[in-house]
């Protein structure tokens, strides 16, 4: 019997103020799911989530895609079922990835690329990232599957020390996506370290990146690191002129 195929993500969506010319995908962290259950007013979001930013994002002509990972037993859980993108064997960078579920969810996420591709958005005005899980899963979709997309962001991720994606860039010849990464120094869930070594791995493979170092913030986001994101965001996927005839 053939793998079914993944099912289609559910997904919640900001449409954009004016005319829709670039689209992000924002990927939540384990066990979350958007749209965001906190109130933007809450100063800190905490752990699974990144959950407040409903508020906080919108934008005059990007279309903003936060999709829900499908319930799955997750190891760390010992097995419960959570919203996760995939499983793993630990939190931890070095333990082998679970490859497996990686890929099987690159392809569910695909389908969602395509389809802003069929909406007549170029790939190359299509970002996509996440915080904690939702940026590792991120990096795994651009940096071995979609080379060509606007840019990735990571909010408090990390990839293991033997990651596919490190493997990927080994051979890899083209002009990679941008990186946009922040991490706080006191997160004891991803550890800052993890972060940084993610960052110069994949600085050493050729990629360009930033890392945005957050002082005492723990796994959260904080409200000027959304400033930051916003920022960069604008920067990757600005406002097109209208084309005249």
């Amino acid at each position: 019997v053939g793998m079914a195929a993944p099912a289609v993500l559910q997904r919640s969506v900001v449409s954009p103020a004016g005319r829709h010319t670039a689209s992000l995908i924002f990927l939540h962290g384990s066990g979350g799911c958007f749209p965001p259950l906190l109130s933007p007013a809450t100063p800190r979001w905490g752990r699974g989530a990144g959950q407040g930013l409903g508020g906080q994002m919108a934008f005059q002509h990007i279309k903003i895609i936060y999709p829900t990972a499908p319930a799955r037993p997750y190891t760390p859980m010992k097995g419960a079922f959570s919203t996760v993108w995939f499983d793993r064997y630990k939190i931890s960078n070095d333990c082998p990835e679970h490859i497996e579920s990686i890929d099987s969810m690159c392809r569910g996420l695909t389908d969602l690329i395509n389809d802003e591709i069929k909406n007549g958005i170029a790939k190359n005005r299509i970002l996509i990232g996440g915080f904690s899980m939702g940026g590792g899963m991120a990096m795994h979709l651009a940096y071995r599957f979609h080379q060509d997309l606007a840019g990735v962001f990571a909010l408090s991720s990390f990839l293991n020390k033997d990651s596919a994606v490190y493997q990927a860039l080994k051979r890899n010849e083209s002009v990679l996506p941008e990186l946009f990464q922040c991490h706080g120094t006191a997160d004891e869930l991803v550890l800052y370290s993890w972060g940084e070594e993610t960052n110069k791995m994949l600085q050493s493979l050729g990629v360009s990146t930033s890392l945005h170092t957050f002082p005492n913030l723990n796994h959260e986001l904080s409200r000027t690191e959304i400033e930051k994101l916003k920022t960069w965001i604008v920067k990757k996927l600005p406002v097109e002129a209208a084309k005249s005839n």
